[in-house]
């Protein structure tokens, strides 16, 4: 099943695989995308759908070093080269936006941007800065009645240059520890006014964040990814988690939403998300379901053909793979990764992996 093609409430994809959102740091220094981010997405696109790394859609959600954002007109002509080179070779696009909320250093903020987070809950532990290497997380500032609808504003209209950019819709990132789920957490999350204090409290800037980017460019070209039982960043399991991102779910399914992409990253160490969790989120969704976590080709075909997902999701496969779905579909050995060029600037480990022959 997994190389059969899909429809999606507005996309035709010519499989079910899924490249996952890597945040590879190849932007400039300004945050514009690169002719060589093109080229980097360009060779992976005989992906069925394309998950572009972590956007930012404001100044202040640019947590990282040399992340590419979306709110001003360079970058829409940035990205319109990724678009443009996708759409050429057959593939779809969406952009994941990321606002990094409190996971961020003001190393690499822009001037006048600050750290905001649902509280001013200091994010654990340490990120890296172009300017200072490692350094601690910078103390968010407890966003204000206006912060949250300006804040709404801006993914809205991030989803509009999106459109502009020429992607194929937007993707909204509620997992990973950022902004959304920094409001969706209750380990995060100590408010005590209508964004907190519980279940529906706590989603709710999360649901208004959609409902305003549907209302910016419609429901069909908005999804959602989403790590229940997630721990970076500080996040961490709640007692009411199960029930809170059932209910969320339920009222993004009357939001008639594109997708729900669900993550788990036990994989890579973190405790797994139950099976009854993600059985119950996909019972709640009437739309397009994602998984992505650890997957192969085999597990992949497996969760497909016992209708767990409609979709998969592979990472790291796709960094050192530029050909994953070839690979895949004939056998032949994956490349090995090299770690050490993750996040590093320039072609190294980006765009120079090789394709397999018999995938050309």
């Amino acid at each position: 099943m997994l190389f059969t093609a899909f429809k999606t409430s507005s996309m035709q994809l010519n499989n079910r695989v899924v490249m996952s959102p890597l945040t590879r740091s190849r932007a400039s220094q300004d945050n514009i995308p690169t002719e060589l981010m093109a080229e980097y997405y360009g060779q992976r696109a005989t992906a069925g759908l394309i998950i572009t790394e972590g956007t930012s859609p404001s100044p202040n959600g640019l947590g990282y070093p040399r992340i590419p954002g979306l709110f001003n007109a360079a970058q829409v002509a940035g990205w319109k080269q990724v678009t443009d080179t996708v759409h050429s070779k057959g593939g779809k696009i969406v952009v994941q936006l990321m606002h990094t909320g409190r996971v961020t250093n003001l190393a690499n903020l822009p001037a006048g941007a600050e750290v905001l987070g649902p509280s001013a809950e200091l994010c654990p532990g340490e990120m890296f800065t172009d300017s200072q290497g490692m350094q601690p997380h910078s103390t968010p500032r407890a966003m204000t009645q206006a912060d949250i609808t300006e804040t709404i504003a801006e993914y809205a209209q991030s989803a509009k240059l999106a459109i502009e950019a020429g992607f194929d819709g937007v993707e909204l990132h509620a997992a990973n520890g950022y902004l959304i789920e920094q409001f969706l957490n209750a380990n995060v999350n100590k408010r005590t006014d209508g964004y907190g204090g519980s279940i529906e409290g706590r989603n709710r800037f999360a649901l208004e964040v959609a409902r305003a980017t549907i209302a910016a460019i419609g429901a069909d070209k908005v999804g959602i990814r989403l790590s229940p039982h997630g721990v970076l960043a500080g996040t961490g399991t709640f007692s009411e988690v199960d029930a809170q991102y059932l209910a969320l779910v339920n009222e993004l399914s009357s939001l008639r939403l594109a997708y729900i992409h669900v993550l788990d990253h036990s994989a890579m160490g973190t405790p797994p998300v139950p099976e009854t969790t993600k059985q119950a989120l996909r019972s709640a969704f009437k739309g397009t379901f994602i998984l992505a976590g650890g997957f192969d080709h085999s597990s992949a075909e497996a969760a497909l053909t016992e209708g767990r997902a409609d979709l998969i999701a592979f990472g790291r496969p796709f960094i050192a793979n530029p050909d994953w779905v070839a690979r895949m579909r004939s056998g032949t050995a994956a490349n090995n990764l090299d770690m050490s060029t993750f996040y590093t600037p320039g072609p190294r480990g980006y765009t120079d992996y090789p394709f397999a022959i018999d995938s050309i």
